[in-house]
């Protein structure tokens, strides 16, 4: 089973993999920083777990569970 960005709880770190979806999203995801080998941190999930907030190159976007279900990831190892 391949473990999303929308998968992760709070505080979780993990690593892209790849990033996927159709070309308009899969641009704005490479554009705001979610590239493959980016460590990417879950930092606030919102009352209605949609949507998450996560931590990626010391910023911080809020993205939504169907966006991020297109960035596969692995857990890192810390």
């Amino acid at each position: 089973m391949t473990n999303t960005l929308n998968d992760i709880t709070l505080e979780e770190e993990v690593i892209i993999k790849k990033v996927k979806g159709e070309n308009s999203l899969k641009r704005r995801l490479l554009d705001l920083g979610f590239i493959p080998e980016a460590r990417v941190k879950c930092v606030l999930i919102s009352p209605f777990k949609d949507p998450k907030a996560f931590k990626i190159n010391n910023n911080v976007f809020a993205l939504r569970n169907r966006d991020a279900q297109n960035i596969e990831v692995e857990y890192a190892n810390n």
